[in-house]
């Protein structure tokens, strides 16, 4: 049986993604181990097919975090039983690929997003070329590697010569209590909660959908997350005085968001394009709306483009200003007809863009990681 050992550099708890990914690898008979970190916050880890381990380090962000961070990593997997260390992105990406040669063991690439892209690493030049060294050492290094779309699958081939399948985060088919998938009548709509699901980072649009509450009277906007702006986003909505319709409903473990996201009337998916990572991104929370069968705002951007044009689950913003997304707002909360049309929309996609037919991508990627000889 193959050992795999994956490593990340935030709280399990709260990873879909991960989740996802080592759970069908686990049932495809490989055992697996994912690595991350251990906060002061961070609850107990539930029971999964595959074991988990959480790095305690004294620095919480920053340089000396990802330092630390790097070096505990570098000693976890030097003495770990494995076969295979997938690192997922840059931040990791260090130590599991000098673990792999050093132990001669399989080396795998995940590239969940552009990390020298995002806009806190695109806002910081010094700290932007330091991880583009690491990237065009590491990268063209790499023989396995996948992402998350086409996009972003052709951009890092063009720029480090590897190949790169495209595995998409695509969430888990939706079941009722039975077992079978939901039907209209479970999917009722229930007027006035708009739902941001996500870290509250720079970047994500979460203040312009504050600001937009300015003028929404019958609706609550609820914030399904926490991250580097959290506090001062909570004084925001206190400034504008919108406290009582803006809900922020802290971490949310992902069974609980399963349940929670179908109860929203919209979805918000408002990605600034500070930096290219958001540009062409396929987010996780616009997919998981469409499973949810809960229409969206999102911005007009590639790959949530391709979607759209071939199937109408949301709206599409050409500027991510406050007036526009107020706009969007009211169009959905009032036309019922268009309203139902994306809903309508939004339960044949979501037979399309499932986990369950997603996955088979990834388990023909590590069978043919595990058949090579190298």
């Amino acid at each position: 049986m193959p050992r795999i050992l994956l490593t990340v550099t935030n709280d399990l708890s709260y990873d879909q993604r991960m989740q996802r990914i080592c759970t069908t690898l686990a049932k495809a008979g490989y055992e697996v181990q994912l690595i991350g970190r251990k906060l002061p916050t961070s609850k107990p880890l539930r029971d999964f097919s595959f074991k988990q381990k959480r790095l305690h380090c004294y620095f919480k962000k920053g340089k000396f975090f990802y330092f630390e961070y790097n070096i505990r990593l570098f000693f976890c997997l030097l003495f770990a039983k494995t076969d295979a260390v997938c690192a997922i992105d840059l931040d990791t990406i260090l130590p599991a690929f000098f673990i792999a040669k050093l132990r001669r063991k399989k080396f795998i690439y995940d590239a969940h997003e552009y990390f020298t892209e995002v806009p806190e690493v695109v806002s910081r030049p010094p700290i932007q070329r330091v991880w583009e060294r690491i990237a065009r050492f590491t990268i063209p290094r790499t023989k396995y590697a996948y992402t998350v779309c086409d996009s972003l699958a052709e951009i890092f081939e063009n720029q480090y010569g590897t190949s790169f399948s495209v595995i998409r985060n695509m969430p888990m088919r939706r079941q009722t209590a039975d077992g079978g998938q939901r039907t209209n009548e479970e999917q009722k709509m229930n007027n006035g909660i708009i739902l941001y699901q996500g870290a509250l980072n720079e970047g994500r649009g979460v203040a312009k959908a504050i600001a937009a509450m300015q003028e929404i009277d019958d609706a609550e906007l609820w914030l399904a997350g926490e991250g580097d702006l959290s506090q001062e986003l909570r004084e925001l909505a206190e400034k504008l005085g919108v406290t009582d319709r803006v809900k922020f409903l802290g971490y949310i473990e992902p069974a609980d968001l399963h349940q929670l996201t179908p109860q929203a009337t919209i979805g918000l998916n408002l990605l600034e394009n500070k930096g290219l990572n958001y540009y062409y991104a396929l987010p996780n929370k616009f997919l998981d709306y469409i499973q949810a069968n809960v229409p969206s705002i999102n911005m007009n951007y590639p790959e949530i483009k391709k979607i759209l044009n071939r199937y109408e689950v949301g709206l599409a913003l050409e500027k991510l200003e406050t007036k526009y997304v107020v706009d969007a707002i009211k169009q959905l909360l009032s036309d019922k007809e268009q309203y139902n049309k994306l809903k309508l929309a939004s339960e044949q996609a979501a037979k399309i863009y499932v986990w369950e037919e997603e996955e088979k991508k990834l388990k023909t990627f590590y069978e043919r990681v595990f058949l090579s000889a190298e």
